[in-house]
């Protein structure tokens, strides 16, 4: 009996190594992504919504707009795409709020596209699927803080997209180590849920 609990102890512990050094390397994986800047030409531009305080930006999205403003400016793709849906406010969505703080910045009210019914970036990702699919677009300049973009690449690769991730270089969260630990922690075990078939 003994023998069989020492086995099972060690099974136990072997498994245990195996998971944390396989969510150690994910971990390493989503904060590679968070450095890397992959912009070049694409279909369009996709910027991930954030907090908006009645229709005003949170620093996180201004940040995130203003990056991809940047990369507007720069013509990498005809169009951007403002993503994100009200999150409980009654009267402004994130993509709304986005591309009215875009077009004010001086982008084309033309070159912008608004999907506002993402609550989650699961949903926002797949509506914006939808939306390049139907333009036959088939790539992407993925725009969000850089500890979401593995998980964003990750999902817009199962919608058909290959999507080339461009952190904002301004975010608050990035720039302070505790949320930036805090928040890669937080889409490990996004990540993780989404391997193990978890989809929401």
């Amino acid at each position: 009996m003994r023998s069989v609990r020492r086995w099972a102890l060690l099974l136990a512990l072997m498994t245990a190594a195996g998971v944390a050094g396989a969510e150690w390397s994910l971990y390493k994986a989503i904060r590679r992504q968070a450095s890397r800047d992959e912009a070049r030409p694409a279909d369009a531009i996709v910027v991930f919504g954030a907090a908006e305080y009645n229709g005003t930006p949170s620093p996180v999205f201004k940040a995130r707009l203003d990056h991809a403003f940047d990369l507007e400016e720069r013509g990498l793709a005809p169009v951007v795409i403002t993503a994100g849906g009200s999150g409980g406010d009654a009267h402004f969505t994130e993509a709304g709020v986005g591309r009215d703080y875009l077009v004010q910045q001086g982008v084309a009210g033309d070159r912008i596209l608004s999907e506002t019914h993402g609550e989650t970036t699961l949903e926002s990702v797949q509506a914006v699927g939808r939306l390049l699919c139907q333009r036959k677009g088939r790539t992407c300049i993925a725009v969000s803080d850089g500890f979401h973009l593995y998980r964003v690449k990750l999902l817009l690769r199962a919608e058909g997209i290959a999507a080339y991730g461009s952190p904002s270089p301004d975010s608050p969260i990035e720039a302070d180590p505790f949320q930036r630990a805090i928040h890669s922690l937080r889409e490990m075990l996004a990540s993780t849920l989404w391997y193990l078939g978890y989809r929401r």
